[in-house]
């Protein structure tokens, strides 16, 4: 092969190797690639042109240029402890943590120098002056109120910069040793305060339950009595009822039967023997009682048995019983 002709295809091919270098690294110098929750602000000749968002970008090779790269992810910002006076002249030690988020990276390349720093000194700035407005009580209990009012602040003071202060949480508030000794007193005595409150009303429950059950016990107690009172006399006029109905029963059986022959006989026969056990009670007691012979007949003998009751009745024997 000629040799002037290997030189022509060797010049041609050192050419195109050039060319395809040249156009590798100008795809590789204009096209940007940018990453989810990133934005990068574009210069052209040392002025600012553009802000390119997530996803595929192009750019004019060795003219723009990327002079930032801004994240728009939350930040959290650690803010130092600083010495704050409190309203009633408290030395505290204060200290907390930032979260912010940029939500414009024209702003925040170009309105401040380093956003984070700036924004920290507003929120220590912010934080002293608000503590001057509190009672060291205060700066306690209304930690929310303090963290509302740091973040209304910054916001004011940022939005110059395209950053967004999302909340502001103070991690710490430390007093002076004396102070947390006099506090700790009085903890103490607050605590000992509630346990004699606590103890002494729960004497006092203790005593009214106990009250109360004794009240509850002396109620069923007589409730009780009544009610054995109310069945003993339910029971007595029931039994009188039953001894009153048995001897009407008796009575009425005794009528009954007196009025028939058969009872006429009885009755005479029970007062004959009413009469003997008389006469053996007035011969006991040596009491002499006259009667004539005539004994056989139903007649005499009740006779006899009516003057054998008188004769009972006048002795000093049954006088001395009655």
């Amino acid at each position: 092969m000629d040799p002037i002709l290997n030189e022509i295809l060797d010049l041609l091919f050192s050419f195109w190797t050039g060319v395809a270098i040249i156009v590798i690294l100008l795809l590789k110098t204009s096209i940007k690639f940018v990453p989810q929750n990133r934005a990068f602000v574009i210069e052209r000749f040392g002025k600012y042109s553009s802000t390119l968002t997530a996803g595929l970008n192009f750019i004019l090779p060795f003219i723009d240029k990327v002079a930032y790269d801004k994240t728009l992810k939350e930040q959290a910002i650690d803010v130092p402890s600083q010495a704050a006076i409190t309203q009633d002249n408290i030395g505290l030690t204060v200290d907390g943590v930032l979260y912010l988020k940029v939500l414009d990276a024209y702003k925040a390349s170009y309105g401040v120098e380093d956003y984070s720093f700036a924004v920290t000194q507003i929120a220590q700035t912010t934080m002293r002056s608000e503590i001057g407005k509190m009672s060291l009580d205060k700066t306690f209990e209304e930690r929310d109120t303090l963290n509302v009012a740091i973040v209304n602040a910054i916001n004011e003071a940022a939005g110059p910069w395209g950053v967004q202060v999302l909340r502001y949480e103070i991690k710490d508030i430390e007093p002076p040793r004396s102070v947390l000794e006099a506090m700790e007193r009085q903890m103490k005595a607050e605590r000992d305060k509630r346990a004699t409150i606590l103890e002494s009303e729960g004497e006092r429950q203790s005593a009214i339950n106990v009250a109360e059950g004794d009240k509850q016990a002396k109620v069923l107690a007589a409730e009780a009595d009544k009610l054995e009172q109310i069945l003993s006399a339910e029971g007595e006029a029931r039994a009188i009822e039953m001894v009153a109905e048995a001897k009407a029963n008796a009575i009425r059986t005794i009528g009954e039967a007196a009025d028939t022959p058969q009872g006429q006989k009885a009755i005479q026969l029970d007062l004959a023997t009413l009469a003997i056990e008389a006469k053996l009670a007035i011969a006991k007691e040596s009491t002499l009682v006259l009667m004539d012979g005539k004994g056989n007949e139903t007649a005499n003998v009740v006779a006899e048995a009516v003057a054998v009751v008188t004769a009972m009745n006048e002795s000093k024997a049954f006088t001395s019983n009655n």
